[in-house]
């Protein structure tokens, strides 16, 4: 019986969900202005272990977000997922974050477009099919009133970042679902559980999360 502990820290939503043979038992999350990460992730594994009645030993695998998203929030998700796989000897599993995202969208036609912000206008995207079958790699892109033109099929788009996006893209076949922003361990449990049933796993000591760009370290503006 496969339990896996998913990990998602790529936005600002520090979420984590218990799976067992695919299905969430427990799901803990929560999302704020400011990032809760550090102090949250831990406590909420914590909990869904032992609310469980279960031990870590009985874990058959980590599922951690790769991102792309917050380079903060993707270190500290990784870094927990990395211990946990290390002590207690199983694998580890890299979920896409913008698949996870995508899989959010409950549409049986068109074309998912998961974003998530990468500031000013600049957006972490990807395509997704209905099925969630990749159709056009990730990019960090930014946005125009030309952006995704090349589609004539609907377009859902979903993520943080309809505020700033929404008065550019414009065109007829875009729909903005609102109601999906962030990513959530909820939806990580059955595509880990997939790749757990075909030992799609990661290299625990060489794995590092799909930044996407190069962090940048800025100076605080002199008062």
């Amino acid at each position: 019986m496969a339990y896996i502990l998913n990990i998602e820290t790529a936005t600002k939503n520090c979420s984590v969900a218990l799976a067992k043979e695919g299905k969430i038992i427990l799901h803990k999350e929560i999302s704020e202005e400011g990032y809760s990460h550090a102090e949250r992730l831990h406590v909420f594994i914590e909990e869904c272990i032992q609310e469980a009645g279960i031990t870590y030993k009985d874990l058959s695998a980590i599922a951690v977000s790769q991102g792309p998203g917050s380079y903060t929030g993707l270190r500290i998700g990784v870094s927990a997922a990395k211990g946990l796989c290390f002590a207690l000897n199983i694998p580890l599993i890299a979920v896409d974050t913008l698949q996870t995202l995508a899989s959010q969208a409950n549409v049986t036609n068109g074309l998912i477009v998961p974003m998530l912000d990468a500031r000013r206008m600049e957006v972490y995207s990807a395509v997704f099919n209905s099925k969630l079958e990749k159709q056009r790699e990730i990019l960090a892109e930014i946005i125009t009133e030309n952006s995704f033109e090349e589609y004539t099929e609907t377009i859902y788009f979903v993520g943080d970042c309809a505020e700033k996006c929404k008065p550019v893209l414009t065109k007829e076949n875009f729909i903005f679902l609102e109601d999906v922003k962030y990513p959530s361990a909820k939806e990580m449990s059955t595509i880990s559980f997939d790749k757990f049933k075909i030992n799609d796993i990661v290299d625990v000591a060489y794995f590092e999360p799909y930044y996407l760009k190069d962090f940048m370290v800025t100076t605080p503006k002199k008062q």
